[in-house]
């Protein structure tokens, strides 16, 4: 029989995952697998998960959460030369990863696809030394994931980041940036900056083009040089209309770029987690992890 892990975080989703683990259990008896599971909650450490991945030899680990614990399994696994596959398990409140593997939000029929899928090796984001499979932000709302509280989350979903984010708006001072590519250089002001190895940011649809396996990064810097054209901007994502960007949003493509900043420090985001601080080195690595997919 083959084995597998499973790391989950009782939390995510209201609980959700723990009354399904049964389920899960059955699911991968059917399929011919012994399942281990691990525990894992906001500051456990994923340790364990060394010892268990030598011990075992996994054929995957499946991981159920949002997009904030995917991350920080990828973090472990990325930084302990850890090349098990990853099978992710929606049960956040944001699953943009998910999502864009083409994962459904039902975990019980999202197992049963996964185990019936196949192997893709995807992209990962990099700035410093830490790695994010959707998104990096920085400037208005992008810690509203780690403000937000869990009650508010599980309750109205991505609702709650869409009203956090407006009553922002009127205080928010831009910030003065330098982003450098090989495509292209900005220096200016803005009020956010969202560069994306996905597709979403908190179930928003934002960087329609993006692919897993280009190599490439799709940035956006949202200038908001009228704060009523930034309101209806947001509407237009949320409403996930198709179309343009805004005359206020700078968008290009890229595999490594620099952000700086000028003046005071401004909070930044990866994956819904915290973030480091400027100057941002970023870039994409091509295909560093592995996944299932449906």
């Amino acid at each position: 029989m083959k084995r597998a892990i499973f790391v989950y975080n009782p939390v995510s989703g209201e609980g959700e995952i723990d009354a399904r683990i049964d389920q899960i259990t059955d699911i991968y008896q059917r399929h011919n697998y012994i399942v281990t599971l691990l525990r894992i909650a906001r500051h456990t450490g994923l340790s364990p998960l060394t010892d268990m991945i030598a011990r075992l030899e996994p054929a995957h680990i499946l991981i159920a959460g949002g997009d904030g614990t995917v991350n920080r399994l990828v973090n472990f696994l990325v930084n302990n030369h850890i090349k098990t596959p990853v099978a992710v398990l929606p049960t956040g409140t944001a699953n943009d990863f998910a999502t864009m593997l083409g994962i459904g939000s039902d975990p019980i029929g999202a197992l049963k696809s996964l185990l019936a899928g196949k192997e893709l090796s995807v992209d990962l984001g990099r700035v410093g030394d830490r790695y994010f499979v959707n998104v990096l932000s920085c400037g208005l709302m992008c810690d509203i994931s780690q403000r937000t509280s869990t009650v508010l989350k599980n309750t109205f979903g991505r609702v709650a980041y869409y009203f956090s984010s407006i009553t922002e708006l009127p205080n928010f001072r831009k910030m003065n940036i330098t982003v450098e590519s090989a495509e292209l250089t900005y220096r200016g002001a803005c009020l956010m900056v969202l560069i994306f190895n996905g597709r979403s940011a908190g179930n928003f649809t934002l960087a329609r083009g993006a692919n897993l396996t280009d190599g490439l990064l799709d940035v956006l810097i949202i200038k908001g040089e009228n704060i009523v054209n930034t309101i209806g901007m947001l509407f237009h994502f949320l409403l996930q209309r198709k179309g343009s960007y805004p005359d206020d949003v700078v968008y290009f493509r890229t595999n490594r770029l620099l952000v700086t900043l000028e003046g005071e420090n401004v909070a930044t985001d990866v994956d819904g987690e915290q973030g480091g601080e400027f100057p941002l080195d970023v870039e994409c690595l091509p295909g560093a992890l592995r996944v299932l997919v449906p």
